[in-house]
């Protein structure tokens, strides 16, 4: 099928977990589809990842959009018109044009679209169109703004999310096919779009690639956290929790052992505060180095939305985790079995503390989460759900 595929930042396993996800759904679609793919980039240094993508794009078309979201003009059109930041920080007149263009000069069966804000590109259609969402946005947004912004500025920050529900709402419905990539965002999409039928298409992990490496653990023991993308609020909230509440009362039973901060974007109270016992790593080259090094993952997730590619990583690396309800939302993991889940800040430290004093157990809980993600998870058995909806799409 020939199918033209809108995404918002351009696909790489180097970046962000929903870069990483688009470039192994294209990578593994390429096999039996035609892709011609239109992405959204910050500045023409972002230019290096198009000659790996042509590898399984027919065509690659990148549009630039603001290089930083707070911009007079982004916080100007938010307040005073009808869409929010997330919406206007990713809108492009150029890429809307190419689009129309696009299907004028060219017959494609389908267009599949990842994130809801890149749907505003498309204007009236003949086309069939299928969305996948990653996260469930005003979910996000709800939780920050109830979080971390001071109370007497909530009111302000909270039209903004209901600006992102409504726009979720209005092109959930506009989709011929919607989807989300676990039960629990299902859940939350049909609460804003009941008469929809929302499937689920999860996130997945390159299971071979992560066996694929053998690296010596370090020593004294780490703790990770990553390997992610720190703009993601939600990595930021985690990291100020385990280095702030859960640590300290791990080195109260744990002495020796580190956490790892490892990702890209690490927030500069990360890398400044660097205190005792706390190693920060940036632009890791080799996720695997890290996964591989560490003794386990440590993930005080409290914000809701999709499934967390750093923890199937992880995984897919025989890491043993430690994470919450929330960070394992989605995965069908066991408590006690192939993950410990703890929702307090004692309850954390203590399952942390009971995999680096029983590295037999620690192991077992690694292996566990190795062969689940493997049979549940791989990528190569995910893509082959977009088969029959591509099918059933194109007939119509």
């Amino acid at each position: 099928m020939k199918i033209l595929m809108l995404v918002p930042y351009l696909p790489t396993i180097t970046m962000s977990g929903g870069q990483t996800r688009w470039y192994n759904i294209i990578k593994y679609l390429a096999k039996k589809h035609d892709i011609t793919l239109f992405s959204l980039i910050k500045d023409d240094s972002e230019r290096k990842f198009i000659p790996e993508l042509l590898k399984y794009c027919k065509k690659v078309r990148v549009f630039t959009r603001p290089k930083k979201p707070w911009t007079i003009r982004n916080i100007f059109l938010s307040v005073f018109g009808p869409f929010p930041l997330l919406v206007i920080r990713n809108q492009s007149l150029e890429e809307r044009r190419a689009i129309r263009q696009e299907l004028e000069g060219e017959k494609y069966d389908l267009i599949h679209a990842e994130t809801f804000y890149v749907m505003p590109h498309l204007g009236k259609l003949s086309v069939p169109t299928i969305l996948v969402e990653q996260t469930i946005w005003h979910e996000v947004y709800k939780h920050y703004v109830v979080n971390e912004v001071p109370w007497f500025l909530r009111v302000f920050y909270m039209q903004d999310v209901v600006k992102i529900m409504f726009w979720e709402k209005y092109y959930w419905s506009k989709a011929d096919r919607l989807f989300g990539v676990s039960r629990e965002d299902r859940e939350a999409m049909l609460k804003l779009v009941p008469n929809k039928k929302v499937g689920i298409i999860p996130n997945g992990v390159d299971t071979n690639f992560y066996k694929q490496k053998k690296v010596e653990k370090k020593y004294p023991p780490r703790i990770l956290y990553g390997v992610t993308n720190f703009e993601w609020l939600q990595n930021q909230e985690a990291t100020e929790i385990l280095i702030t509440k859960v640590w300290p009362k791990i080195r109260d039973y744990f002495s020796e052992a580190k956490i790892w901060i490892v990702g890209r974007k690490i927030p500069v109270w990360v890398k400044k505060d660097v205190k005792e016992g706390v190693e920060v790593t940036e632009n890791i080259p080799d996720a695997r180095d890290a996964y591989g090094g560490a003794t386990i993952m440590v993930a005080p997730i409290k914000g809701a939305g999709g499934t967390r590619l750093k923890i199937l990583e992880a995984m897919a690396a025989g890491l043993p985790v430690v994470s919450t309800k929330v960070g394992v939302a989605g995965l069908n993991l066991t408590n006690g079995e192939n993950v410990l889940i703890a929702d307090t800040i004692d309850e954390l430290a203590e399952k942390a503390v009971s995999l680096l004093k029983d590295r037999a157990f620690a192991g077992k809980v690694g292996e566990a989460g190795r062969k689940h993600v493997e049979k549940y998870f791989d990528w190569k058995s995910i893509v082959k759900l977009h088969d029959p909806i591509y099918k059933e799409l194109a007939s119509k």
